[in-house]
């Protein structure tokens, strides 16, 4: 059996790509489910356009998670069970996709091949979701009180996992009737789409559409806090991608009052920080919009027991691939790398290497024991 799980927060986009996912195989079902009010998840089952099974379940706990292992793993394992080669599980808006993967992993009892996942968006609508303050639950995507997920980290978190990206008009347009594809606004959202999401294959109404290539390890990789992955062409645009590095320890209170100037009007802020005030802790920064915030994600590999660049497996689903690139003779893998994307006359390069040159310990600072600096970054709070 064959899956393609696809993922989206506008419903109109889901269905659109949906029914051309349904086309890839010649033995296909197409599922969409909702999770309503009231724990209630419909789900509706599709074979060549047509709808053959309409149901609705109510779910003790009406969760994201519930919804993924209570009724999207089982319809998968009992349409593979009816025959079906290739199964499109259109999740409710709001739901990960690798949340759906992992439920699949766990949950089915046959042998089941990820072929695709797919994000479904609108490239109108991508400026504004990323800069919407707004939660998930607040905007009408989902039905959850405490999911307190912007818009934008849904689709960023998304980018990371899926393979493709497939771009239709929303809700939107069809409400107010104005053609989007190919307007200003759209080639605008997917050039945006290109810096934010550049390994995924971005796919149109008039595009081919490359089925099966979706890799575990290198999602998980992707997504793993604090990795950086940018575009690897620079061409001007109106948006951009800065990468930066610093090879010493920052001082936390010189980068506690860079950082908001290096988030303002930054779309997406990655990547990894070496705080002197905790030399041994690599600690992932990530902005998102209007908010920013930082998190330890444990030692350097440096620190650890065996410290060694070989433990950097490729392959390996969340394999610190980083580490092993970036490894260094004398400091391994500790250090600071940051990308920030945002519009073309908002990221100054220049300004951002002046910014991260001055946060780094001086030579005289240097020498100092690190244990002077008992001023550890606050991780949990968002800017």
């Amino acid at each position: 059996m064959h899956l393609t799980v696809l993922s989206s927060l506008d419903s109109q986009c889901r269905e659109s790509a949906a029914a051309r996912l349904g086309q890839t195989h010649a033995n296909s079902v197409v599922v969409l489910h909702d999770l309503l009010d009231g724990s209630l998840v419909l789900r509706r089952v599709y074979r060549n356009g047509r709808l053959f099974e309409r149901e609705t379940t109510v779910l003790e706990h009406g969760c994201l998670s519930c919804t993924v292992r209570l009724d999207v793993v089982p319809t998968a394992e009992r349409l593979g069970s009816c025959g079906f080669d290739h199964v499109v599980l259109g999740l409710p808006p709001g739901v990960a996709a690798g949340m759906a993967v992992a439920g699949l992993r766990r949950g089915l009892s046959r042998t089941a091949v990820i072929d695709n996942a797919v994000l479904a968006l609108d490239p109108v609508d991508l400026d504004d979701h990323i800069w919407d303050r707004h939660t998930l639950f607040e905007s009408g995507f989902t039905s959850m009180p405490t999911d307190d997920r912007t818009s934008g980290e849904f689709l960023i978190g998304e980018f990371g996992q899926v393979d493709t990206v497939m771009v239709h008009p929303g809700l939107g347009a069809v409400l107010t009737g104005e053609p989007r594809e190919g307007s200003a606004q759209w080639l605008l959202g997917v050039e945006l789409l290109g810096q934010l999401a550049s390994h995924a294959g971005v796919v149109g109404a008039a595009d081919d559409y490359r089925p099966g290539c979706f890799d575990d390890a290198e999602a998980a990789a992707r997504n793993r806090p604090g990795v950086v992955r940018v575009p690897v062409s620079e061409a001007k645009g109106s948006f951009r991608t800065v990468l930066r590095k610093a090879g010493r320890p920052l001082h936390p209170g010189r980068f506690r009052d860079a950082l908001p100037q290096l988030a303002a009007g930054t779309h997406w802020l990655r990547g990894r920080l070496w705080i002197a005030s905790a030399p041994k802790t690599r600690i992932a920064v990530q902005g998102i919009g209007p908010r920013v915030w930082l998190e330890s994600t444990g030692k350097w590999l440096a620190d650890t027991v065996e410290s060694a660049p070989g433990l950097a497996r490729p392959g390996k689903a969340g394999a610190d691939v980083d580490s092993l690139l970036d490894w260094h003779p004398s400091h391994g893998d500790r250090g600071t790398v940051l990308a920030i994307t945002g519009r073309s006359e908002d990221i100054d390069p220049q300004e951002i290497s002046d910014l991260l040159d001055g946060c780094q310990l001086t030579e005289a600072e240097m020498e100092q024991d690190f244990g002077v600096w008992d001023d550890p970054l606050e991780l949990s709070d968002a800017l």
